[in-house]
């Protein structure tokens, strides 16, 4: 996201600091290093992070924003919890932003774009057949920041960024219920409809992606 100060020389050394504060704090909350439902303490994630207390105050603020942290009276700050029922509008709503995402990224990715979008699936299927979780999430991150940049959406990709991360939660707390090979697979019909250049086939990837996301979350729900 673009900087919205004026364009001192202060500005943009802060504005990076402050993404990488939000990234590494993502990190934690995806990875379910920060539970859901426990408590946020600035200084603990500074020092985790090992960034100054103004960049990480801002990307807390910017969680608390699109819902990955919730602020409660007489509580402060907590890492959101994950609610199961919930879990499936936040699907539905992914669905949508996916579809436009891959649309996008179809019509306007370079050829380099293309056959990154492909090597990051790529890895994630071998990882899936190494079953190494933390590789296989590695390459999927990858891959979501090469389509989101080819893209060219950042209205898009603004929205569906705290999206993926609960989705990425609700994956690492409940991974017993999933198959990271098919997870995999689909993943790279998405990346080769990209690949393409062809619109539909794109499209078709990402709801492919999202109904075995659903079937997975449904499985979590209906036990």
């Amino acid at each position: 996201m673009p900087a919205t100060t004026p364009a001192t020389s202060l500005a943009p050394s802060k504005r990076r600091a402050a993404d990488v504060a939000y990234d590494a704090i993502e990190v934690l909350i995806a990875t379910l290093q920060l539970q859901p439902g426990s408590p946020v303490v600035e200084g603990e994630l500074v020092e985790m992070t090992g960034l100054g207390r103004t960049p990480v105050r801002e990307a807390l603020l910017r969680m608390v924003s699109n819902g990955l942290i919730v602020q409660q009276p007489r509580r402060g700050l907590l890492v959101s919890a994950i609610d199961l029922a919930d879990h499936l509008d936040v699907l539905q709503t992914r669905r949508v932003l996916e579809c436009l995402i891959a649309g996008c990224s179809a019509r306007r990715a370079t050829a380099e774009q293309r056959k990154a979008i492909v090597l990051r699936a790529e890895k994630m299927i071998k990882a899936a057949s190494r079953g190494n979780l933390h590789d296989y999430m590695q390459a999927d991150h990858e891959l979501d920041v090469v389509n989101h940049q080819a893209s060219h959406n950042q209205s898009a990709v603004q929205c569906v960024v705290p999206l993926v991360v609960q989705c990425r939660r609700f994956w690492y707390a409940y991974q017993h219920e999933g198959e990271i090979g098919e997870a995999a697979r689909m993943h790279m019909k998405l990346a080769e409809g990209i690949a393409t250049g062809d619109e539909a086939a794109a499209v078709a990837g990402a709801n492919q992606l999202l109904d075995y996301l659903e079937v997975f979350a449904r499985r979590v729900i209906d036990k």
